[in-house]
């Protein structure tokens, strides 16, 4: 019964044997599965040579009756996201780690959380776990919140977290910010992405929202792929991508048992931050998601 709960990623502690004595049967197993709500597939938008596209903030004709060759003018979001990518390329020497990590118990804790009333009405995700975990990992090590200062020869180490969410909206990519999301709790930060999220999308982010960032998340899990190493916002040290979270094999006490898995890459300014302080920082979050109601418990 034991490899058979692990095998569908259930925590024997939370369920109520109906059993002699207490004894957790595999219908009680069972029970507990079939009451889990099915998880909504993931839809991707329909495309196709006859259909419209979104690019750089534009509707792009079909590939069957659009123009041979099309110029698109390089302004607003556009001309920010180049030009801002360009200076990080260019400016900082990037360099990335990564780590593929059991996210079952992330999962489990997010379904729980969403029957209490105090997240009523708070739209919950895997994002502001991981949101959480970055801002403990920026705690625990403050030089990864850090930018370096080439023509005042400085590096510049931040102790409050003003925390990007790369966003894809109609108009393009923009990162506007969760200012001081380190002293937020899950509640807070879950409103504030809901928020920020609703607002970029609404195509309403104000300027001051975009400045300051300190570290960043991008989040490419609701494409369905698995990671990626993203470009770094200039004046940040770090960006952290996050894939997909999906059934995989995963080996718990000697055994391959089914658990949700996701990866975890992230981008660094090798000028200031090393691939020692790097890997800290990324096993820190990889822990944090693996266990996230005991860190969030220690706070």
């Amino acid at each position: 019964m034991r490899l058979y709960a692990k095998q569908h990623g259930i925590d024997l502690a939370t369920v109520r044997g109906t059993g002699r004595d207490g004894l957790i049967t595999r219908a009680d197993v069972e029970a507990l599965l079939g009451s889990a709500p099915a998880a909504a597939p993931s839809r991707p938008p329909v495309t196709g040579p006859t259909t419209t596209t979104r690019f750089v903030g534009h509707d792009l004709a079909p590939w069957s009756s659009g123009p041979e060759v099309e110029r698109i003018p390089v302004r607003g979001v556009l001309r920010s996201m180049a030009e801002a990518m360009t200076q990080s390329a260019f400016s900082a020497p990037h360099a990335a780690v990564w780590v593929r990590l059991d996210a079952t118990r992330t999962m489990e804790l997010l379904a729980a959380l969403k029957e209490r009333p105090a997240f009523a009405g708070v739209r919950l995700s895997p994002l502001a776990i991981v949101a959480m975990a970055v801002c403990d990992a920026a705690r625990h090590f403050p030089g990864v919140n850090s930018s370096f200062d080439a023509e005042k020869g400085e590096v510049v180490v931040r102790r409050v977290v003003n925390l990007g969410i790369a966003a894809d909206t109609p108009r393009g990519l923009i990162v506007p910010n969760v200012k001081g999301a380190d002293r937020l709790d899950l509640v807070g930060v879950a409103r504030a992405l809901n928020a920020l999220v609703d607002t970029a999308r609404a195509g309403t982010t104000a300027p001051n929202d975009m400045l300051g960032t300190t570290i960043t998340i991008t989040n490419v899990g609701p494409f369905n792929v698995d990671a990626a190493v993203p470009i770094l916002p200039p004046g940040t040290g770090a960006i952290v991508a996050v894939g997909r979270v999906a059934p995989a094999p995963w080996v718990v006490d000697g055994e391959v048992v089914v658990r949700q898995v996701t990866e975890l890459a992230m981008s660094f300014d090798h000028r200031q931050v090393d691939g020692a302080l790097a890997s800290r920082v990324l096993r820190h979050i990889a822990d944090y998601l693996e266990d996230p109601a005991a860190r969030l418990i220690a706070g």
